[in-house]
């Protein structure tokens, strides 16, 4: 017989008590997972509760790069993820050999590497520092101003980060796949039916779409900006399990997600292939496992150790 809800939560709850586990989840997951789990955050705060964790096994309900990041700042841990094929199409924008030819071709330059956290551990590696969404205008404003920046993998990031701090970076274009869908006709569409709605929207989205925000900000300031705003009526741009998380922090608004031109909302298909099942099954077994080589694990580690510095 097949177990119901109910059950596998309470066999989840067993496993992680028996396993010494924490389950982390970000902001994207579906909603019966954010429920379950020990925190629910962004990427900065899931990194901060990686690092300080006294569990020994940490079953990260997000997507690859985000599991390895754990692994990253917790070598003797276990790290584990419910499904191992759970990627991002920021990640695969920009694969570690393919920067490392492109800063081994301009070494004149002598570029300061920002890479935001979407990327591989192996990316990680080849930088200077890490930044997140919600740490991204601190850490370029402390870049060095003497040495020329480059900013990977999301171009729509780092558009907006040089906006909001006049520091000039050259961008490699990639893009988060669940971001570019919201367009410009999308938004005024919904506007249109909500004209005294506020929006708020991720900055990876494109500059047409954030040109039409009222407030951009990672998805962890969303919650104080939703809980806030003098409006019941709010348009939240991003990835669609955010709406979980703000609605129960923010029970009084209507929160509105944004919708594309094919959908009303918009789904991560990376981060929703975690499961209740998936997380039960890899807290049984304790795999899928993150690995990675010593000398790669012990150079990424450096740049997110300065970034988790610099955003105190």
């Amino acid at each position: 017989m097949q177990a119901t809800a109910i059950d596998l939560k309470e066999e989840i709850l067993r496993l992680k008590k028996e396993r010494n586990a924490v389950i982390l989840a970000h902001n994207y997951q579906d909603g019966e997972i954010q429920d379950i789990a020990d925190y629910v955050g962004d990427s900065l705060g899931l990194a901060y509760k990686a690092q300080d964790t006294p569990a020994e096994v940490i079953a990260f309900c997000g997507v690859h790069f985000m599991a390895e990041t754990a692994k990253i700042l917790n070598p003797n841990k276990t790290v584990i993820l419910p499904d191992k094929d759970a990627g991002c199409s920021l990640e695969e924008s920009c694969p570690a050999e393919d920067l490392e030819a492109f800063l081994k071709a301009n070494t004149e330059k002598n570029y300061y590497v920002i890479a935001y956290i979407n990327c591989s551990g192996g990316v990680k590696a080849l930088c200077d520092v890490i930044c997140t969404s919600g740490n991204a205008v601190k850490i370029v404003n402390k870049a060095p101003a003497d040495r020329p920046i480059l900013f990977v993998p999301d171009a729509n990031l780092g558009a907006w980060v040089m906006e909001q701090t006049g520091r000039k970076m050259d961008l490699w274009q990639g893009s988060c796949y669940v971001h570019v869908e919201f367009t410009q006709n999308s938004i005024n569409k919904i506007k249109a039916e909500y004209p005294d709605a506020l929006v708020v929207a991720h900055p990876e989205c494109t500059t047409a779409v954030r040109l039409l925000a009222d407030e951009v900000c990672s998805t962890e300031k969303m919650v104080a900006y939703c809980k806030n705003a003098p409006v019941k009526d709010i348009i939240v741009v991003t990835e669609s399990g955010m709406l979980h998380r703000l609605q129960k922090e923010a029970p009084d608004k209507n929160l509105i997600p944004g919708p594309t031109d094919h959908c009303a909302c918009n789904d991560c298909k990376f981060m929703k292939m975690n499961t209740l099942q998936k997380l039960h099954d890899c807290l049984k077994n304790l795999s899928p496992s993150v690995e990675m080589p010593e000398d790669i694990r012990a150079r990424a580690e450096a740049p997110i150790i300065k970034m988790l510095e610099q955003s105190k």
